[in-house]
Order: C-alpha cells, then structure tokens, then sequence
C-alpha cells in the first residue's frame, strides 16, 4: 500500500508540475502576444465605413454609394425588440460575463462530443474583436488573439459601447452591414419601426447571411425565425402571448433593390462624382449625406413623361423581333423553371416588362411572367409588333412560341406588346430665378444607358435656336412688327466660292411677307436667315455667348440661323432660363449642402439674389422676346401647349433637324425652364412625320401639368425702354426712322448673286442644302 500512496503522489507532484509548466508557458506567450494585438482605443470613437447617400430637398433618398449598406445608429436608438432578440440567439449572458463566457464554452465543448445542444461560444464582445480586427481563419493562433483582444475590448469600452459596435458593424447580407441598414434592405422600413417577427428574421442572420436570407433562402430563414422567438420567450425577453402573434405575423420583404425613389439615378450619379472631385476615395467611406435641388415629385413626373413619350414613339416604329427564342418543356413544373431562368437574363426595364410567349395567332397572344402568371393580349395591343405576328415574317422577326418579348400596361388588366426602344431623350427643368435643377432624366434607363443625355450630348439645336437670332437682331432695330419677306433666297457660287445656296422652308413653300412675330411663330427659315443677314453672323456669334453658347460650336456663317450649331439640352435650359428671368445669366447647380453622419453641415450653397447674378440681355430685350414666345405657344407651331395646359404664361419654341434627326422643345412658365430633346445616340432619321412639336412637346406638357398644378399664372412687368404702338411692342429708340428695314421686300424676291452676302464656306455646301426642318 505504501508504495501506492507514493505512487499516487508523484503523479500528483508531475500534474501540479505541468500544470505550472503549461501555466508559464501560456503565460509567456500571452505576454509576447498582447503588445502585439492592434490598438483598440479607436473603437472609443467607432467610425466604420459609412456610404455615401444623395437626397432630393425633400430628403428621399435617391442613390447610394459605397461598398457597405450602413446606416450608424447609436445604441440609445436601436429599439429594444432588436436587441433582445439579437442576445436571446448570439449571447444571453452579455451582461454577466468579462467578455468569455466560460458556460458558453463548456456548453459548446459538450455540444462537439453530442451531448446537448449549443448556441455557440462565441460572445459578442469575441464576435466584434473577429470582425474588426482578425481574419475568419481557424487556427489556435488566431483564438487565442481573440480572446486576449475580447478582453482588451472589455477593459477599454462598456458593454454599451461594444453592443452598439456589434449592431452596427455585424454584416447581414446583399451588401448590409448593421441592423439598420438590414432591416431597410430586407422590410425596407426604418429599425424603429421592426416587429417581434421582424427583428427575429434579422437577428438570424449573423451564424449565416446567405444560409439564412429570407429573400433568398425563406424556408431556412424562417425556421431560424421560429427558434428565435422561441429564445426570446424562454429568455422572459416575450411573453407568451407576444411569442405567439409573433409566430403568426405574416412577413412583407421587399426586394433587393436600393431604397431609392424618384428614377433620380442620373442626378444621384452627378452628384457622386461632384462629391468625389472634392473628397477623393473618402466619398464612400465618411458617411457623406448629399442634399440635391431636386423635387421628388416633379422628378418622378419627368421620368414618367419621358419615359411615355419615347414608349409612344416606339409603338409607331417598325418591330425588330423577339430578344430570344427558348424551347418550352411540356413538364408544368419544368416550364415554369425555364421561363423563370429566362426572364431572369432579361430583367424588366421600368414599366417594360420581360415575358415569354406561350400561344400566338393574328388575334390574340398568351404569355408568361415570372411565378407563372400569364397574361393575354389582344387587339389594339398587338399593333405594335404586328409585322412579327405576319406569316410572311422573317424567322428572326417572327413571333411564335418561346418568344421573349416585352409587355406594357395600358390600363386596368390591359396589355400591350412593345419592344425596348433604341432612341434615346433627355429631359431638365431648372428654376430660372436661381439655377437650382429640378428635374433631370439623362436618358430612357440608366441601368442600360448611363451616358447622360443632359449633360453630355452636343446635338443640333435646329429651330430651337432661332429666338437668340431674334434677340440680336431686337438690339438692331428689329421689332416683332418688322416685316419679313418669306420668298426664295439665292446665293450663287460667286458668293458661296462654291455650289449655289437655295435655302427653303420645312414645307418647301413660301408665305411671302410676314411680321417677324409671325415668322418666329411659324418657324420659318427664310426669315430667320434674312434676320441674321441683317444683323451678321459675326455679331450673332458674339451675342449668343450671353446666354452661356459657346461661339466655336456655332460658326459665323448663315447656317446658325438654322440652329446649325451643337448644345447640350443643359445648355439650352439655361440660356432659355435668361428669358424667363428676365435677362440674367444663372449657372445651374444641385448640391445644396453636404452633411457628415452626425449631421453637421461640411458645405453648403446659397445662390446669390437675382439681382446680383449677371445681367445677360436688359431686361426689354427679354420682354419682346416673351411676348414673341407667348405666340408660339398660343397660336404657332407649339400652340398645343395653352390649348392642354390652360393658362397664358406659357413660353417656347420647337425644334427639328435636317431629316428630322433631332427633336427639341424647349420652354418656360416665369417660374420653371424645362428642355426635351429626342434622337438617336447615333444620328439617324426620326421619322418623316416625327417633328419636335409632336414628340417632344407632349414630354414637355405632360411634366408641365404637374409642375404648374397649383402655381399661379404670372406675368412680366413691362420694363423700362419699350413702347406699345399698335399693340406691337418697339424699344423706345427705334419707333420711327431709326428701326429696321423691312428685310426682303425688293422689288426682286431674289438676293443678288453678286452681292457680299455672308454664307457659309465651301466645305459647309453640302450640309447646308435643305438643312434644317421646323
């Protein structure tokens, strides 16, 4: 016996003394470690990756930029619901343990040899010291860097502080990072406002974001869901009745898409890359929050007007087939797998939704959505695309079975068969008093087109142009009473150095003499050149760079009369802005001000008064020229506009090119300037009957009925200088001997070959005959 008692205490002595071994050891390695573990006092002032966020003046969000979904929410706002469901699954002892809960851990070292049931070991004070600062990979190294970082946590910060690190920081899927941001990503609702059911779903998703995605993965999610609540009840976080209306509440997920509004994505792309060109790769990271001019609702009616017009457009042109053609299982359950598979490569356009057809005749056409839902077209709505409904259709036109096509609602359970369109347009309102920009659509879908229209399209302006070729010529004694002789012009090659010039009208006839009101108002092109003739083009190009032109895009020759030039739509928004106004010259602008995430202003712009921008043109100068626009618009090419709208302060001009390649209108109300431009990304014929005043004025107008809804009718003072004789407006210095000649009213209709006329050079011959349309 007594040599067992020996025994047993060697082996008692050789324990204590490895335990004392094994003690030193970790203690030396512990010690060599912890100087080397990162710096966690910056967590004391937590600024985590924040995007950048653009907002309308009414502050709806309309773009996001960054990596990172995130929304910093401090812990005094994040609702108790979310955080007791997030320790009910994630770390029930939170506030009991210094940051390693050993309970947790011997219940998870029972868990591995099958013995009951864990909810893991790791706290979330070791959740937040894995996710900042150490990498995913499993090694007893890395432990053993997070353990001593767990408790670093717990020395230098509160359990606050680390509760609200770890709602912010945890990520949670599709690009979310915090609770915040996950609960408008997935209910698209602010975390104020979560459920029991809600904040259960989200407190899910830590363990395993995609596993456990309930847009993605509703079956897994949902049955995390159910374990949760049962977590939060067994953990007197709920009641029993709570548990249960939870259990039961049907569940709203919205989808994936940014929660954005407005189709503002052109503008919340201006405004990013503004952000960027002042605060470099910060822009993405500091939590930014841009402010825009932008109104939400006049934004959103003109992306709806646009979209409308060139939708309209689309459904006159001819039908250019199917996107794709599938073969169609017989299999129920297989059809409806393909078809979906499908329609995914082909996502909706806006309203131009994706569809697969099932069954075609001349009459009538079943097709099919996603999820099985089908829909059936018939008369009028087969219009559009009857040349691919023909049996004499080319096979890659033809419509038939396993055709993907594109539908559009036209009313209550009607439908239409279209096809997405290749024009393209742009659409921009700006406030004329200030610059501020309203609204603004650079294109038909961004998503397939990001080239801003707007911005960065130099087009052809054609008669949208010719109110500045009047406004020179008002400072040169023209009034809207002079009279304009619209007969045949005639430059011979003595004058051209080249191919005679014979300039005509859009209709190829002649009206023979009219007042230059009347001229503008009809958009007659042979008294537009007999305008500029008189007034030079040299003197014209000079002119027109008070309205923000750029004089080397519009050559001095008589073609400017034409509007032989390039602008971009912006452009022109502005310079018809100096009308509206009343002769200054305002810059457009968006951004408003710019805040960081607590809210404090980093910048911010307030436009000067009126009164102290730039006077452009005096102020009678933009009088007459009003009261010359008013007639276009009441009873000349663009008379479409009172007769809809209802109301006399209505100004503008249309516009098309040469074989109709651009369509314009552009106009104003005292208090908004709006610009629409239609064409193709490379120049082509529109139509023979496509005109400015039938496809973009009704853009125009349908905007302008909500713009205007409850906006007063106004009109200008009548300013100093200018005299009413007649009922025709003159300055007061050219009322008698000292106005303009009448131009073109010789006894020849004919301009002398001989005579110096200016005209454009020879290697301009070819693109001046014919050139512009009304």
């Amino acid at each position: 016996m007594h040599w067992l008692v020996r025994a047993f205490l060697w082996l008692i002595g050789l324990a204590v003394a490895g335990a004392l071994a094994l003690a030193m050891v970790i203690a030396v390695a512990l010690a060599m470690a912890y100087p080397n573990l990162p710096d966690v006092s910056e967590l004391a002032d937590y600024r985590p990756k924040l995007p950048l966020r653009v907002y309308s003046s009414e502050g709806a969000m309309i773009g996001e930029f960054g990596e990172e979904r995130r929304t910093l929410t401090p812990i005094n706002e994040i609702p108790k619901v979310m955080v007791d469901a997030v320790l009910a699954i994630e770390d029930t002892r939170f506030f009991e343990h210094g940051g390693v809960d050993y309970k947790g851990m011997l219940r998870a070292a029972l868990a591995n040899l099958g013995k009951v049931k864990s909810q893991g070991a790791s706290t979330i004070t070791m959740q937040v010291a894995r996710n900042v600062y150490l990498s995913s990979e499993k090694t007893y190294t890395r432990k053993i860097y997070e353990v001593l970082l767990t408790f670093k946590l717990e020395h230098l910060l509160s359990k606050e502080q680390i509760l609200e690190i770890y709602m912010n920081q945890i990520f949670l899927g599709h690009r979310a990072y915090g609770f915040a941001a996950a609960s408008e990503v997935y209910f698209g609702k602010p975390l104020k406002d979560v459920t029991i059911a809600e904040a259960a779903m989200l407190a899910g998703l830590p363990k395993a974001p995609s596993a456990f995605n309930p847009i993605s993965n509703p079956k897994r999610a949902r049955i995390r869901q159910l374990y949760i609540i049962d977590r939060m009840e067994e953990n007197n976080f709920i009641t029993p009745e709570q548990a249960r209306l939870a259990r039961e509440e049907p569940l709203q997920l919205r989808s994936t898409r940014p929660t954005t509004g407005g189709h503002a994505d052109f503008v919340a792309e201006m405004a990013r890359q503004l952000v960027y060109a002042q605060y470099g790769d910060e822009t993405y990271t500091r939590g930014l929050s841009v402010y825009t001019t932008l109104n939400i609702g006049e934004q959103e009616a003109a992306y709806t007007a646009l979209r409308k017009g060139i939708m309209d457009y689309e459904r006159r042109q001819r039908y250019r087939g199917p996107e794709k053609f599938i073969a169609l299982p017989s299999d129920k359950e297989a059809l409806e797998d393909v078809i979906d598979d499908t329609l995914a490569q082909h996502p909706d356009n806006g309203n131009v939704l994706a569809a697969v057809v099932l069954a075609v005749s001349s009459k009538s056409m079943t097709v099919q959505r996603p999820d099985g839902q089908t829909l059936v077209i018939t008369g009028e709505g087969l219009k559009p695309v009857e040349s691919g409904l023909s049996n004499k259709a080319a096979p890659n036109i033809k419509i038939r079975p396993g055709a993907v096509i594109r539908v559009i609602a036209t009313g209550k359970d009607k439908w239409s068969a279209t096809q997405l369109p290749e024009v393209e347009g742009a659409f921009v309102a700006l406030d004329p008093r200030t610059g501020a920009i309203r609204a603004l659509v650079g294109g038909f879908d961004f998503q397939k087109n990001k080239f801003n229209h707007v911005t960065q399209a130099w087009r052809q302006p054609g008669s949208t142009f010719k109110p500045f070729i009047y406004s020179s010529a008002l400072e040169k004694g023209l009034s809207p009473a002079t009279m304009i002789n619209d007969a045949p012009l005639y430059y011979g090659a003595s004058v051209t150095g080249g191919q005679p010039w014979e300039p005509r009208n859009y209709d190829n006839k002649f009206e023979g003499p009219m007042t230059a009101r009347t001229a503008l108002a009809k958009s007659r092109n042979i008294p537009s050149i007999r305008v500029l003739d008189f007034t030079t083009p040299q003197f014209t190009q000079e002119w027109i760079t008070r309205f923000g032109f750029d004089a080397q895009r519009h050559p001095a020759y008589l073609t400017m009369a034409l509007g032989a030039g390039a602008v971009t739509p912006m452009q022109m928004a502005t310079a018809f802005s100096v009308f509206a106004n009343g002769g200054y010259h305002i810059n457009p602008w968006l951004i408003s001000k710019i805040t960081d995430h607590k809210g404090n202003v980093l910048s911010a712009h307030v436009p000067k008064p009126l009164e102290q921008q730039p006077r452009a043109i005096e102020a009678r100068n933009a009088f007459v020229m009003n009261s010359m626009l008013q007639t276009v618009t009441k009873s000349g090419t663009a008379a479409r506009a009172q007769s809809t709208l209802k109301r006399p302060d209505l100004y503008g001009k249309t516009g098309t090119t040469n074989d109709a390649v651009d369509a314009w209108f552009a106009g104003f109300q005292p208090t908004l300037t709006a610009v629409t431009w239609i064409g193709y990304d490379n120049p082509r014929n529109l139509g023979s009957r496509e005109t400015g005043g039938g496809l973009s004025m009704p853009i125009w107008i349908n905007f302008m009925q909500h713009a205007l809804k409850d906006v007063p009718v106004a009109e200008y003072p009548v300013p100093a200088g200018v005299v009413n004789m007649g009922g025709e407006w003159y300055y007061d210095e050219f009322t008698g001997p000292a106005a303009a000649p009448n131009l073109g009213m010789t006894s020849s209709t004919y301009a002398n070959p001989n005579e110096p006329t200016e005209a454009p050079p020879p290697e301009e011959r070819n693109r001046i005959l014919d050139l512009f349309r009304n």
